[in-house]
């Protein structure tokens, strides 16, 4: 097993809690795991990347190369596009639909879902929506992890629990949200894989 996964994003979008809860799900997997350093989480708004390798082996690196991806984690859909080049021809991008305009210059939104829609495996949902529905835009990221998560070679068990590990400290409540927020994005990937 080998996973090789870029997370994308702005600072204040949660890529930090998405890479843990993978990485907690990795080791209690007995699974190697390498993170690339993550940039630009001091400003929020700021771009946001990490490489995330996960393996039954030793891992060399943590750098992906280009074209090596196994998936695009974006929570962000211009980021999304921004390391299309690491992707490898069988990858996945799963992406969020709903920007984060941080820039005067931002590309219209159907120019950037014309882009993601060009690729032959794809999963462009708005978490923000999902999310909302659910009770608070802040579980967007873990709907995110949950659309991406049949793609990832990890139990889905081991996502749950890594969830009640990072958010039992704040209380039941909060676990249950970010269970629901993980479901429902799973539930919108097996409905409309393309």
């Amino acid at each position: 097993m080998k996973k090789d996964i870029i997370l994308a994003g702005v600072g204040g979008q949660g890529i930090l809690s998405i890479a843990a809860i993978i990485g907690y799900a990795a080791v209690q997997s007995d699974l190697f795991l390498k993170q690339a350093e993550v940039h630009g989480m001091s400003q929020r708004g700021g771009d946001v990347q990490s490489n995330l390798r996960l393996s039954d082996k030793p891992i060399a690196s943590d750098l992906i190369p280009h074209g090596k991806a196994d998936m695009i984690l974006s929570v962000e859909p211009m980021e999304s596009l921004r390391y299309l080049p690491f992707l490898n021809p069988e990858g996945w991008l799963v992406t969020n639909t709903k920007p984060f305009i941080n820039i005067p210059n931002y590309p219209a939104e159907e120019d950037i879902m014309a882009e993601v829609k060009k690729l032959p495996h794809h999963v462009a949902l708005d978490a923000e929506a999902i999310a909302t529905e659910l009770g608070t835009v802040k579980a967007a990221n873990m709907v995110m992890l949950g659309a991406a998560s049949p793609f990832l070679g990890l139990e889905y068990e081991k996502l749950k629990d890594a969830i009640r590990f990072f958010f039992g400290k704040k209380g039941q409540d909060l676990v249950d949200l970010n269970l629901k927020a993980l479901e429902a994005g799973r539930e919108f990937t097996n409905k409309n894989m393309n």
